[in-house]
C-alpha cells in the first residue's frame, strides 16, 4: 500500500490565523534585489522583509533563481547581493536574520554545478531545486542520485505545482522513497495556483510528505496572499504535524 492511499477528509471551515512565528524561518523567497523576478531594488527588499517580520518570521533564507537560460546567478552574485542586503538591514535596524541559498532549475547545467560543488545550500546541506512546469525531466532521478552522492539533501520546491504528476501519485511516492524532501508553497493552500494544486497540497499534507514550508515570496502581492492563507485548516494541520524542520534551520 502506498503512502497516498488515505481518503480525503471533509473540508473544514476557516480557522483563526496561524502563528507563523512558530516556524521561525522561511526557506524559499526572492529578496535579493535586481537579480531575478523577485525584488527589483533595496527599497522593495526592505518592504518585503519588514512584512515577513510582521508575519512572525525571525529568519529568512532567500533563494534566487539559478538557471542556464535566464537568471544565471552564481554563488558569487548571490552572496554579493546578500551582503548588500544585510548591510541595509543593519542600517535600518531590522531584527531579522537573512541568509541565502538558491533555487536551482533542473537543467543541463545543474549536474555540472553539483559535480563541481558550486551550489549554495542551507541547513545541513539542503539543496533546493525546481522542475520545469511542462514535463518531467528524464534526468530527474539521476540528478537526485548525484546530489545525494555528493552529500547533498535534495529539496524539491513546490511539488504541488507540477501538473504532470497530479494524476499519478506514484511519482511523489517514488521521490519520497528516494529521500527527497518536499517544500510546500504556503499560498497553494488558498488556491493561489488553482484548485488542483491546492487539492494535491492537501493530499500531500495528509500523507506527511512535506518537511519544509516556504513563502516563495517575490512581491507584496505574495505577502497579501500569505495573509489570506493563514486561516486555512490545512496550514494549521501541517504546522501541528511535527513534520516540519523550519524551526531547526
Amino acid at each position: 500500500m502506498g503512502i497516498f492511499n488515505s481518503l480525503f477528509g471533509k473540508r473544514d471551515a476557516a480557522m483563526g490565523p496561524a502563528d507563523l512565528s512558530v516556524l521561525r524561518c522561511d526557506v524559499h523567497s526572492h529578496f535579493i534585489p535586481g537579480i531575478d523576478d523577485g525584488s527589483q531594488n533595496l527599497e522593495q527588499s526592505m518592504e518585503l522583509l519588514r512584512a515577513m517580520h510582521e508575519l512572525g518570521y525571525r529568519k529568512v533564507i532567500t533563494t534566487p533563481h539559478s538557471m542556464a537560460d535566464g537568471y544565471r546567478n552564481s554563488p558569487e552574485i548571490i552572496l554579493g547581493g546578500l551582503e548588500k542586503l544585510r548591510a541595509e538591514i543593519r542600517n535600518q535596524g531590522l531584527e531579522l536574520e537573512v541568509d541565502a541559498a538558491a533555487e536551482y532549475y533542473l537543467d543541463h547545467e545543474l549536474e555540472k554545478k553539483v559535480a563541481e560543488q558550486s551550489v549554495l545550500t542551507f541547513g545541513d546541506r539542503l539543496l533546493l531545486f525546481e522542475l520545469p512546469f511542462i514535463s518531467e525531466p528524464q534526468m530527474l532521478l539521476s540528478v537526485v542520485f548525484q546530489m545525494q552522492t555528493q552529500g547533498y539533501r535534495p529539496v524539491l520546491a513546490h511539488p504541488e505545482r507540477y501538473g504532470y504528476w497530479h494524476h499519478d501519485f506514484s511519482k511523489y511516492e517514488r521521490l519520497k522513497e528516494r529521500g527527497v524532501l518536499f517544500q510546500l508553497n504556503l499560498v497553494a493552500l488558498s488556491g493561489a495556483y488553482g484548485p488542483k494544486a491546492r487539492e494535491i497540497a492537501e493530499r500531500l499534507i495528509d500523507a506527511g510528505a512535506y518537511e519544509l514550508l516556504g513563502s516563495d515570496c517575490h512581491n507584496m502581492n505574495h505577502i497579501e496572499a500569505i495573509r489570506n492563507t493563514l486561516t486555512r485548516p490545512y496550514l494549521h494541520k501541517l504546522m501541528a504535524s511535527g513534520k516540519l524542520i523550519n524551526q531547526a534551520l
